[in-house]
């Protein structure tokens, strides 16, 4: 999600999509969720609030101060697993769900990111999933990947290891959802909750003027076209995936008092 008209999005929208869908774990990447750029305290509690179970992260992870110093007491919040064992909270958890036990990973790539680094994912998923089997066949990771070739190799290295990877970061929905041979969800980006009509959740003109001087500008939410973007997993008892699909909720028109 992105900005505050991505809060919006979640506090307008996923109350409907509880209704129609009945999920029994909302998995939310709030890594653009403050400003377009990490995640505050304040918000990571309201998502919480607003009916998010887990919330994962990425390469913003640690940008908002407030959040690093809570993490530790944050157990819904994830950062990415891969990250040193230094940093503060935790990578993956256990979520009930239903009558069941999901293991939440949060993994981050190692292409196209240049001011954090994560350990090798594809090592370390094969002894994490087995670790996390033992305990229960459900396992969803959250791949926050700025190439598209990385996060399509992963899915096929991690294809009967895990239940489903949903790939985010590029901010942009695609349209390969599938299920790999072996029983693993995929997809390589999930979307935006946000605007659309916006670069990434951002206004198009700060981000072109970003690339016009390059001066990082995160400081301008877009209001355009807002929409709750994602994708519901079905697995069966095995773990496995049964059905991936997309959703794109239209958020309509925000009330002027919450575009401030």
């Amino acid at each position: 999600m992105v900005g505050k008209a991505g809060i919006w999005c979640v506090k307008t929208a996923l109350p409907k999509v509880k209704a129609s869908e009945s999920p029994d774990l909302v998995i939310v990447n709030g890594d653009g969720a403050t400003a377009s750029h990490g995640l505050g305290r304040q918000h990571a509690g309201y998502l919480r609030k607003l009916g998010a179970d887990s919330i994962t992260g990425g390469d913003s992870s640690f940008f908002k101060k407030d959040l690093v110093e809570a993490l530790d007491t944050l157990p819904f919040v994830l950062r990415p697993a891969n990250y040193p064992p230094q940093s503060p909270g935790r990578g993956w958890r256990f979520f009930n769900a239903g009558k069941a036990r999901v293991a939440v990973v949060s993994l981050i790539g190692r292409v196209g990111f240049n001011r954090v680094h994560g350990d090798n994912p594809f090592t370390l998923l094969p002894a994490l999933s087995e670790r996390l089997r033992q305990e229960t066949p459900y396992v969803i990771v959250d791949f926050h990947g700025a190439a598209t070739a990385e996060k399509q190799a992963f899915f096929w290295h991690a294809d009967g290891k895990v239940s489903a990877v949903i790939g985010s970061h590029g901010r942009v929905a695609t349209s390969d959802e599938t299920v790999l041979p072996l029983g693993t969800g995929v997809i390589t980006d999930a979307g935006r909750t946000g605007s659309l009509d916006s670069v990434g959740g951002c206004e198009s003109e700060s981000k072109i003027r970003e690339y016009i001087t390059r001066i990082p500008d995160w400081s301008r939410d877009a209001w355009a076209r807002p929409a709750l973007q994602g994708v519901v997993l079905e697995l069966d008892d095995s773990g496995k995936t049964r059905s991936i699909r997309r959703i794109n909720v239209d958020c309509g028109t925000p009330p002027a008092a919450e575009t401030r």
